[in-house]
């Protein structure tokens, strides 16, 4: 159930990946961003897309990665980024696999960021383990448990 927008709040729906390998989760930093942590791939439903639509194209877009296959919908929950800026985020989470391995590290850049993007974003993907992994920023990973159980 969609919660109560507080007044003067942006409300936007959005997907997260959980992108897996063997016993490992993809996770990136944003080496010109440090501050916005560790994070799984994710993004902004457009308005003429629908959750599964926009999970493919933001796995595609963020990591460079096309080999993959959408496992499951583990869930949809809310999250307050008050701490970040007003807005409240439907966050629909997906499990994705990767069908073939992929490097241990890499650096990927977003050229396709939305209106707000005027340069590639540069993302600095590593793998981490998915029973014990990094701490995650934003409340990402408040679904990683239905992967491990």
């Amino acid at each position: 159930m969609k919660p109560d927008i507080p007044e003067g709040y942006q409300f936007t729906r959005k997907v997260l990946a959980y992108v897996t390998h063997d016993e490992l989760l993809l996770v990136f930093q944003q080496p010109d961003f440090p501050s916005a942590g560790i994070q799984v791939p994710a993004g902004t439903i457009e308005d003429d897309e629908s959750p599964l639509d926009a999970i493919k194209r933001e796995v595609t877009e963020e990591t460079g990665l096309t080999d993959f296959s959408v496992c499951s919908k583990l869930g949809i929950y809310y999250y307050d980024m008050t701490e970040y800026r007003k807005e409240i985020q439907e966050r629909h989470v997906y499990h994705i696999e990767l069908k073939a391995p992929a490097p241990r590290e890499w650096r990927h850049y977003e050229t396709n960021g939305g209106k707000s993007i005027e340069q590639p974003i540069a993302f600095d993907f590593f793998w981490t383990s998915l029973k014990n992994p990094v701490e995650l920023t934003a409340g990402q990973a408040d679904m990683l448990s239905k992967l491990v159980q």
